[in-house]
């Protein structure tokens, strides 16, 4: 389970790689840079929402 520490950081590449996809397209076609800005947003919530998880986990595993 030690993986899912790091796992949560491919989260923040998607970001990353659907930010600059959502910016490459604002001029051309809006709706495709929105919706990949939407995806950007998703994946910075489930980042900080798998950060909180995995520190949860490991203070369970602690306490037992």
């Amino acid at each position: 389970m030690n993986y899912l520490k790091y796992t949560q950081y491919a989260y923040l590449v998607a970001a990353a790689f659907f930010i600059y996809d959502g910016i490459s397209k604002f001029n051309s076609n809006r709706n495709q840079a929105y919706l990949s800005l939407l995806f950007a947003l998703m994946a910075v919530g489930m980042f900080f929402f798998r950060k909180k998880f995995a520190k949860k986990f490991e203070d369970r595993n602690k306490n037992q």
